[in-house]
């Protein structure tokens, strides 16, 4: 009988010890007050990111000025008031924008869930303009890519990983992008934000340095932490 309590003790506690544990980090982010993002969240992950595989001369290449984010939103927000308030030149903007292959807002978010979520709740921002779903559940590459080339779309909504396919792929050209929105304060059921997620986070650091980094330096596209 001892024998076979001890073992069982043993597990038992052992699985208490995890419970424990795993409800610390849950329990930590519950206590501590969501602190909206702000750029130098972003350019204090970039630089965490690249400090160890760049030369100085690449790493001060991929820094981001202050110059090329948007006012970061201060948790007051929803989503169409956001947009409206960074964009207030909305409705000139998107009735110029004449290119296929290209959107003028892109969002990224991490998951297609949450994109549909997005979608939904600019609706008192977007008017009658066209928005595409730029992720990868149930939807091919080559129907994004068909879309893109066939139509006037104003707003991308997707996850960076699809993103970064259809740009590498030349489906999605990012020339007539001028805001490029994070999803950066928004916490799943997890708790757990897009860069708190390392795939997203790899995935959205890997689509900046590919491109977006570039065009925010260049000063063509402005960035937004939502």
């Amino acid at each position: 009988e001892c024998f076979l309590t001890q073992p069982e003790e043993k597990q038992e506690s052992t699985a208490k010890a995890k419970k424990r544990k795993k409800k610390k980090i849950s329990d930590i982010l519950e206590k501590s007050a969501p602190k909206p993002g702000v750029p130098k969240d972003l350019q204090d992950l970039l630089s965490q990111h690249f400090d160890a595989r760049r030369s100085v001369i690449e790493i001060e290449e991929l820094k981001l000025p202050d110059s090329c984010f948007l006012p970061a939103n201060d948790l007051t927000h929803s989503f169409s008031s956001y947009l409206k308030e960074i964009c207030p030149k909305w409705a000139k903007l998107r009735k110029n924008h004449k290119e296929t292959k290209s959107v003028v807002i892109l969002v990224i978010c991490s998951s297609a869930l949450r994109s549909l979520e997005l979608i939904k709740s600019m609706t008192a921002f977007k008017g009658d303009c066209r928005v595409l779903k730029l992720f990868a559940k149930h939807i091919k590459i080559k129907e994004q890519t068909t879309m893109l080339e066939k139509g006037i779309f104003h707003i991308g909504v997707g996850t960076p990983g699809r993103i970064k396919a259809l740009v590498e792929q030349d489906g999605l050209c990012l020339n007539s992008t001028k805001y490029m929105i994070l999803d950066w304060n928004w916490r799943d059921q997890k708790l757990r934000r897009m860069m708190d997620i390392p795939e997203i986070k790899k995935e959205t650091i890997d689509l900046l340095e590919m491109r977006i980094i570039k065009l925010c330096r260049e000063g063509s596209v402005k960035l937004g932490l939502f």
